[in-house]
Parts: C-alpha cells; sequence; structure tokens
C-alpha cells in the first residue's frame, strides 16, 4: 500500500494553488482539521475545531489560505504513515476529510449505471444472468438514454412506452423520472480516508467499486469544496431487493471519501466539477488488471441540482452533508470466467484519481476483518472537551 501513496500520485496535479482540508489523527489529541500544502500539513483548529464547522465559516476559503497554524508535520510522511498495513500509531495519518456531515448518496445519475442497476433488478442479483438479461433489456429500451431529460415530457413518454412492455424499473424511475434518488450511504463519522481498507460484506459474491465526485455542502445547502469517493456496492444484495439497499451500501469501511476537500475558490469550483473525467483502477492480487473511467460530464442531472434535492425547506442538514454524485462506471469485465463479470476479491486495491483532487487509494477486504468503526461523534466530542476547543 505505501507504494501507492506517495505525495507524487496522491495530490492534485496543481497541488502548489490548490486549496485542500483534511483530517488527521495524532496520539493524545485525537482527530484534527488541517490544512494540507505540498510543503507540510497545518493544523486549523483555531480556524474551527471540526471540518464541519469549517464549511460553515463565511469566506471559508480565503479564512483558510491566510492562516499561518501549527505544523503537524510533513504532507509526504503523513500520507506514507496512512497506509493501513504500515501505520504507526505514534504518529500522524490521514483521516476521511469530513466528520459531522451526514453522508449521502445519489444513485442512478448516469445512463450505463442506470442500464446496470435494470439488469441487477431483471437479474435477481445473480451475476451468472447478467448478460442474457443484459441483452434482454438493450434490446428493449436501447443505450441511448442520454439525450432523455429526467423529468421532461419525453422521459414521461419513455415511461409509458415502457410500462407498455412490462419493463419498466424503480431505477429508470429516479433516472429519468423528476425525482433524484438521494439515499444515506453511511453514517456521520464512519468513512475511511486513504489509505485504508474497504470493507464488502463476506456473504457477497458480486460487488463492484463506485468511483465517484463526493460535494462538500454546509448547512446552508452552499456547496463550497469536493472530494473523491468510492461508494462500495453490493450487486447481489441490491438486486435481490430494493429494501436491501442498506446493507447493500452501509457496512463497515464501506464508505471511502478522500484524500482531500479542495475547497471551492478562483482556481477551482463547481465548473471545474462538471469537467471532471475520474479514473480507476483495480490490481488484484492474482494480477488482474481492471481500468475504468467515468465523466461527469455525462451525468444526467447537474450536480447542483443534486445538492438542491438533497436540502431544502423539506429537509435541513445542519451540520452540512457529503453527497456522492454517483457514477457511470459499472464493471462488466469477466474476471473468474465467461459471463461472471467482476467482483472483487480480498486484496484488490483501488485507485480513484482525477488531476484537480488527486488519488484515493484502498485496499479491499471484508467488513468483518477491517479494523472495526470506534472513533464516532462522542469520542470527537470528548477529545474536543479534552483540548478546550469549543464543540
Amino acid at each position: 500500500m505505501i507504494a501507492h501513496l506517495e505525495a507524487a500520485r496522491v495530490l492534485p496535479a496543481d497541488a502548489h494553488d490548490a486549496l485542500l482540508i483534511g483530517r488527521v489523527h495524532v496520539e493524545g489529541t485525537g482527530a484534527v482539521v488541517v490544512q494540507v500544502r505540498p510543503d507540510g500539513v497545518f493544523d486549523l483548529s483555531h480556524l474551527a475545531a471540526t471540518c464541519s464547522e469549517l464549511l460553515e465559516l463565511p469566506g471559508a476559503a480565503a479564512a483558510v489560505r491566510a492562516s499561518q497554524g501549527k505544523r503537524i508535520g510533513a504532507t509526504p510522511d503523513i500520507l506514507l504513515n496512512s497506509a493501513y498495513d504500515a501505520r504507526k500509531p505514534s504518529l500522524p495519518w490521514f483521516l476521511a476529510p469530513c466528520d459531522l456531515q451526514a453522508i449521502k448518496a445519489a444513485g442512478v445519475t448516469f445512463v450505463a449505471s442506470m442500464l446496470e442497476r435494470v439488469i441487477e433488478e431483471q437479474a435477481r442479483g445473480d451475476a451468472s444472468r447478467a448478460e442474457e438479461v443484459r441483452a434482454a433489456v438493450v434490446s428493449v429500451i436501447g443505450e441511448d438514454l442520454a439525450a432523455v431529460r429526467p423529468g421532461s415530457a419525453e422521459a414521461a413518454r419513455l415511461k409509458e412506452v415502457l410500462v407498455a412492455q412490462g419493463m419498466w424499473s424503480q431505477y429508470l424511475e429516479v433516472g429519468i423520472g423528476p425525482d433524484a434518488e438521494i439515499f444515506t450511504k453511511s453514517q456521520p463519522m464512519s468513512s475511511v480516508g486513504t489509505g485504508a481498507e474497504v470493507g464488502i460484506h463476506p456473504a457477497s459474491t458480486w460487488n463492484n467499486p463506485e468511483p465517484e465526485i463526493v460535494l462538500a455542502v454546509n448547512g446552508r445547502g452552499q456547496v463550497v469544496g469536493a472530494s473523491l469517493g468510492n461508494d462500495v456496492n453490493l450487486r447481489d444484495f441490491e438486486g435481490r431487493s430494493a429494501l436491501l439497499l442498506g446493507k447493500a451500501k452501509d457496512n463497515n469501511a464501506s464508505c471511502a471519501i478522500g484524500p482531500f476537500i479542495r475547497l471551492f475558490d478562483d482556481a477551482f469550483g463547481i465548473d471545474d466539477v462538471r469537467q471532471c473525467d475520474l479514473a480507476m483502477q483495480v490490481l488484484g492480487p492474482e494480477g488482474f488488471v481492471m481500468q475504468g473511467s467515468s465523466a461527469i460530464s455525462m451525468i444526467s442531472r447537474d450536480p447542483l441540482d443534486l445538492a438542491g434535492q438533497a436540502i431544502g425547506a423539506n429537509h435541513q442538514y445542519p451540520d452540512g452533508f457529503m453527497l456522492f454524485l454517483g457514477t457511470m462506471f459499472a464493471p462488466t469485465q469477466d474476471r473468474h470466467g465467461p459471463g461472471q463479470g467482476f467482483t472483487h476479491v480480498v486484496g484488490d486495491i483501488v485507485a480513484v484519481s482525477t488531476p484537480r483532487l488527486g488519488t484515493l487509494v484502498n485496499r479491499v477486504n471484508t467488513s468483518d476483518k477491517v479494523a472495526p468503526w470506534t472513533y464516532g461523534t462522542a469520542a470527537l466530542m470528548r477529545d474536543l472537551a479534552r483540548r478546550g476547543l469549543p464543540r
């Protein structure tokens, strides 16, 4: 894992201009909000006790840029110590960059993944039937749904046709209907950061990574930054029943966010997010290699529309939220035999990257073998009280 955490690989290509914030674990202190620069990691506790509080500050980006916080350590050293298998507890390591924010996700926001969700549903979670079902679904609805605007009159007419042919799906409903799918991915404080292990349920035999952009949204509904995420997904559980979505999505360490949050400023904003091309690589312990990509420009709903559907008069998030934007990457590459498609094995190394946000890298294990989640909100509050910081 250490080889994947070199600063040149993890930091954004324009790291010297990027306004990056994160969180590090410091022995005897707990989780500390920091600014990350190529030359070092600097304490931001004088500005805010938590990441959530920092993102609520008016002019947060300017405040961070002007900050003169205490230097905690060298960025390359802290990155290398973030490797789950080489970590020295006495030294700082990176955590997921968010803390008290709710962790939300938008589903079925790309045509490619929408088709795969329909296939999961029709195959009832059986990977061996995926190719057969894929051919049947495409023969009816086609592959080119990108031109259909969600919620439009054209989408409503398409729905009528598909219902008449018995091919309407709950995934098509949220993919091209008026209402986006916004769900709770996992709990505040539960996401893991770069260098950590991510978890798949030990009973799952068909699962995959989901490389995504993650928006950082404050309690006022303002999108103030972006990060990378891996929305680890169990295709067999969700395919069996949509009511198993919680079990398919929310397991120990099944949510990875990082390496940092890049705050919006004059050098990087929502228009840059709209143009991001995500790259994903899976390196298997047996030599298997899979490459994939996801272009945010192909998204069916604008990122700001998705954020607006998550928060408003009907739902508030006083501590803000992190919003996964969904993925167009749905792996179909055979790994264990013809027609079996892709599924993870223990030991896979997954890297999600884009030049302006850097690289998030994790190793796959089963959720019962990954380090248990023990540092929650109560632990954070105790640490802040001990440090004399406001809560």
